[in-house]
């Protein structure tokens, strides 16, 4: 005999999500192997692009917060981690959702029978809305947009039959009956109790995504974020991490112990985009296409970079307008590249020309005006960082550097560039951040270096460091205030080059207790940096930073010197 039973919805909110773990195994599997979409990351990539800029904004500060107060590493990796993490929470509740609604639909439902058909509609209906949602934004599937489609759909269809059959059994349980040995009666039974059923679901879900997972990460041969997707052109490669900087000579100044280094080793360069996993792009696929109000519309190969213009080779240092003040979403590397101004020599703008519109291969989208292009030959395209091409997560196989701009002005993995009559607004400047995004001078405390008091005469020095910055308009002096006094001049070290970030060192004479260590810059142009404390929206950090450290006794210091 059958006994007909509606589970509840917060039952099909358990299922949904037991089977939604191994579809979320399933499905990254096929993107490590096959270069099919992950759909979570896609999800949340998704939703990234349609929240209105405040809510994106409160989001990105919160996740930030968290990162910094609960340490939990360098920032920018922190959070794109966070962001993937997001991802996959959403697309499990998702189907958490989904699976409360399909019971609670069912159940109201007058069907009966052992019927599949409601569980393969619901999950036809996802993988349409999952497709629609990947081809917007997915920027690592390779697999061809046919199979991609198939794929989805399957994997859905299956998801929504798994869901169907779970239910049916859970509803429609077999009854037999059986004769008690002490009583003598016969009772009826279910074969198999609901809570029997769902643990054996439960383990063949743990089993099924631990293996899919392993699988995924042992077999994948996806490109990392952090690799290097192409050679460089025969004759051109060349191993930066051996070059000797510019500024070292023997009468350098040596940075306070503890300074942030000089030169950003490249895989600690920070990383900021809008997508969960950068753009995977074929080298010898792609081009860039120059179109619009220019005489000489072109598509450029990545060979033609290297063959038609001349090398340039700069030292820069780009920060982030989200970074804070003594934050980590600062670097600086060596660009090469070629210049702005010989790329137009080539296409020709015409008269009526406004503004380029440089369209990225994560959809990013940015405007730079002809009168800034015209007020600054510095400007350059970049497609090695560091002696280098460009790794994968830094933007290969194109970015743009603009002198005394923040990153947000700069698109990166460069597919297409438009000339046009008019300037429109940004993807970030259409969510609420700076126009012009021109970079605030800053200094920070890096190091107070109370582990490395050196004795000098009769005293004691201890070293204080860290950097001063001003985008493109130069550093001329660094100042330092203890415990709120006057301002002393601290030593500056030659910089890279006209467009990094500046090291400092100041040597405090040493005295017993706890001191705050605070400090200010002057533009080249003898300019204060701006010393009122504002947030990073919209047109960047700015105040003065100061750090606090607590110094040995002179005792225990002295006892240390002569090593009694």
């Amino acid at each position: 005999m059958e006994n007909i039973r509606k589970p509840s919805p917060l039952l099909g909110a358990l299922v949904g999500a037991l089977i939604t773990a191994p579809t979320m195994a399933l499905l990254f599997v096929a993107d490590q192997i096959a270069g099919l979409p992950f759909i979570p990351f896609d999800v949340f990539d998704f939703v990234a692009r349609i929240l209105p800029g405040p809510l994106l904004t409160f989001g990105i500060d919160t996740m930030v917060d968290l990162i910094i107060g609960l340490n939990l590493g360098e920032l920018s990796t922190a959070a794109k981690t966070a962001e993937q993490l997001i991802g996959l929470i959403t697309f499990l509740g998702i189907g958490i959702v989904a699976g409360a609604v399909f019971f609670f639909a069912v159940n109201r439902s007058k069907a009966t029978l052992r019927s599949l058909y409601p569980g393969i509609m619901l999950g036809i209906a996802l993988g349409v809305a999952m497709m629609l949602v990947s081809v917007q934004v997915n920027l690592t599937a390779t697999a061809s947009i046919v199979l991609q489609i198939i794929w989805v759909l399957l994997v859905f269809t299956g998801w929504g039959i798994a869901l169907n059959w779970i239910y049916n059994d859970l509803s429609h349980s077999e009854e037999k009956t059986k004769v008690d040995e002490e009583t003598g009666e016969t009772v009826t039974v279910e074969a198999l109790d609901r809570r029997q059923f769902m643990v054996r679901v439960g383990g063949a879900t743990a089993t099924l995504t631990v293996i899919g997972a392993g699988l995924g990460t042992l077999l994948g041969s996806r490109p990392g974020e952090g690799q290097l997707v192409a050679e460089l052109p025969a004759d051109d490669a060349a191993d930066g991490a051996g070059n000797v900087l510019p500024n070292q000579t023997a009468d350098s100044l040596q940075p306070a112990p503890g300074t942030r280094p000089e030169y950003t080793p490249l895989d600690e360069h920070y990383r900021i985009d809008i997508s969960s996993r950068p753009p995977v792009i074929n080298s010898s696929e792609w081009t860039l296409d120059v179109t619009g109000l220019v005489e000489n519309p072109v598509n450029l190969t990545l060979q033609d970079l290297y063959d038609q213009f001349d090398r340039v080779d700069e030292f820069i240092t780009m920060g982030c307008i989200s970074n804070r003040i003594a934050g980590s979403l600062i670097g600086t590397t060596k660009w090469s590249g070629f210049s702005m101004k010989q790329f137009l020599e080539l296409v020709k703008p015409t008269e009526d020309v406004v503004a380029l519109k440089i369209i990225g291969a994560d959809n990013f989208d940015e405007y730079l005006e002809m009168d800034v292009i015209n007020a600054d030959d510095r400007i350059m395209f970049a497609y090695e960082w560091d002696d280098q091409p460009l790794k994968q997560k830094h933007g290969f196989p194109l970015r743009i550097h603009i002198p005394d701009r923040y990153g947000m002005k700069q698109p990166k993995w460069i597919e297409s560039i438009e000339f046009v009559s008019e300037w429109e607004e940004g993807y970030w400047v259409r969510r609420g951040w700076s126009r012009d995004a021109i970079v605030n001078t800053v200094s920070v405390v890096d190091t107070v270096a109370t582990d490395a008091i050196l004795q000098e005469g009769d005293g004691y020095i201890v070293p204080v460091g860290g950097i001063a910055w001003s985008g493109a308009k130069g550093i001329s002096k660094v100042e330092i205030s203890v415990n709120g006094g006057d301002w002393e001049e601290a030593q500056l070290r030659d910089p890279l080059s006209d467009r990094t970030w500046v090291i400092w060192r100041y040597d405090w004479q040493f005295e017993e207790g706890t001191h705050e260590f605070a400090v200010r810059t002057y533009e080249a142009d003898g300019t204060l940096q701006a010393t009122e404390t504002r947030g990073t929206r919209p047109d960047g950090a700015t105040g003065v930073h100061s750090e606090s450290a607590s110094m040995p006794l002179l005792s225990d210091l002295e006892a240390a010197q002569t090593g009694s």
